[in-house]
């Protein structure tokens, strides 16, 4: 959900043309499946546009990727964990950020890793969704910040 949320807050801030978003687990579970539908269904319902749901296939993040991103997102505390031990170097792993982080009311909370809503139900998938959308302004300034001092475009994954 992370992607497509972000993909459509990069358009909106007009960084779209610049940002490349991109997801990929950590695990090797999931590889190649299509999205579930339950995350589908919740990017529907909050007007989420399909900017390639059906495409969508799943991969996994490798210490290799990190070359090719410049800002790591990670849902929760375990995700975090095996992207910062999968970095090559101190650079890598500075690359990387629990999503929530760009979340000011997350930050204040003190809760800064999303639930995983797998085994949840539609509210719970609802719940995730408002979460991302949360952090996305953060994420968007951020970056945005990033590209006014320094190269001409930035990924995010």
């Amino acid at each position: 959900m992370g992607e497509f949320v972000l993909r459509e807050a990069f358009d909106a801030a007009g960084l779209g043309d610049r940002v490349v978003v991109d997801s990929r687990g950590t695990s090797t579970e999931e590889l190649g499946h299509g999205m579930d539908r339950r995350p589908v269904a919740a990017l529907r319902r909050h007007g989420v546009s399909d900017s390639g749901f059906g495409e969508h296939r799943a991969r996994q993040f490798r210490a290799e990727h990190f070359a090719d991103y410049d800002l790591v997102l990670a849902a929760d505390h375990v995700h975090d964990d095996i992207l910062r031990r999968r970095a090559r170097d101190t650079q890598d792993a500075a690359k990387v950020a629990l999503f929530r982080s760009f979340d000011p009311a997350a930050v204040a909370s003190g809760h800064l890793g999303m639930d995983d809503p797998w085994y949840g139900s539609a509210a719970d998938f609802d719940i995730t969704y408002a979460e991302i959308a949360a952090a996305a302004p953060g994420i968007v300034a951020a970056v945005a910040a990033a590209l006014d001092s320094s190269a001409p475009s930035q990924t995010v994954e």
